[in-house]
């Protein structure tokens, strides 16, 4: 182990006395070496943080991000509370440069941080102390900053940069780009183990919970970014099957078929976008249509079909005796290995 590093974890163990009956907090020195991005889009605004760590759930301590306010990602011998007061900063009228510049003062370990910032207004800052595990450096762009330490090369953040800038679609597919672009460039000298993306809207709605676009982690896996990518390629499918669900409800069916559709294509084998697509299809008074969807999911599925039944009870479908016997009497017109959706 690193000298320095070993130095300041026997430091923290001596000086901090044993309490009972506490849960045991976070080291203010925990040694999370890594590499992130924080952004915000230009065109939706919204804002957006990524990471990759040889390092167990690193989403639970490196990225911070709140609707309307800002993004952080804080690293190398982290101190988690970064995240939080920063964000209260931001939130109080503090650009993200003055943000961090605040906290570095306040920090007497800053040479051992390394923290990105950016502010709703696409104000960046990024640091790294001179006593940060090489290799380590950082990039500033036009309205986002990445970082990294304990890299193989030191050219990981330029890496990341060029892959960020020149990526296309959702901010969370170009934060995910830049991190895969770390990744091939040499990435953590120690190999690689968890990943996280956390994407806000562009102003807080006073619903929190509807605030946050994307969050997904991947704790521990061999390749962390190949996984990463396939979970969000799933997310946006759950996030078609819920417009389809909201097109239904304002009696776009037309849309609705679009989204569904877009669901089950990317969705594949995952039985849920098309059942529940026949579901709000029969709500939609459109049965005829729900039923080669039922069909082939209950040949897909057994157990979907004596799910079914149970939604009659509660309202969630709309389904009279005879409508529910044509359902459930659902058969596919062909094998379910020549079953086209």
């Amino acid at each position: 182990m690193n000298s320095i590093l070993a130095a300041l974890l026997v430091a923290v163990l001596t000086a901090a006395p044993a309490v009972a009956d506490e849960s045991p907090r976070t080291s203010g020195i925990r040694p999370v070496a890594t590499y992130s991005i924080v952004a915000r889009d230009p065109d939706t605004g919204h804002l957006g943080v990524a990471v990759q760590s040889h390092w167990f759930s690193v989403g639970a301590l490196v990225p911070w991000a709140r609707a309307g306010v800002g993004a952080v990602a804080t690293q190398s011998m982290v101190d988690p509370s970064y995240g939080p007061k920063g964000l209260d900063l931001m939130a109080g009228g503090q650009s993200a440069a003055v943000a961090l510049e605040t906290l570095l003062m306040a920090d007497a370990n800053a040479d051992i941080r390394q923290v990105g910032m950016v502010d709703a207004f696409g104000g960046v800052a990024t640091h790294t102390g001179n006593r940060c595990i090489a290799e380590a450096g950082h990039e500033l762009g036009q309205g986002f900053a990445v970082q990294a330490n304990l890299m193989g090369p030191a050219t990981v953040p330029q890496a990341m940069a060029k892959a960020f800038t020149s990526a296309r679609g959702p901010l969370a597919e170009r934060l995910l780009a830049a991190l895969a672009a770390a990744e091939h460039e040499g990435g953590d000298i120690r190999g690689r183990q968890s990943v996280a993306i956390l994407v806000v809207k562009a102003e807080a709605s006073g619903e929190p919970w509807n605030d946050t676009l994307v969050d997904l982690r991947i704790e521990d896996h061999p390749d962390p970014i190949t996984e990463m990518t396939r979970l969000l390629n799933l997310h946006r499918g759950y996030e078609l099957m819920n417009a389809g669900d909201l097109a239904v409800e304002k009696g776009d069916l037309e849309g609705a078929g679009r989204a569904y559709g877009q669901a089950e294509a990317i969705l594949g084998d995952n039985l849920e976008a098309r059942f529940w697509h026949a579901v709000a299809l029969v709500n939609a008074g459109q049965i005829e249509q729900a039923l080669p969807l039922f069909a082939g999911v209950f040949d897909r599925g057994p157990n979907w079909r004596e799910l079914t039944p149970r939604l009659v009870a509660p309202g969630f479908l709309d389904a009279d005796p005879e409508t529910l016997k044509k359902i459930l009497g659902a058969r596919p017109r062909t094998s379910a290995s020549e079953l086209e959706w």
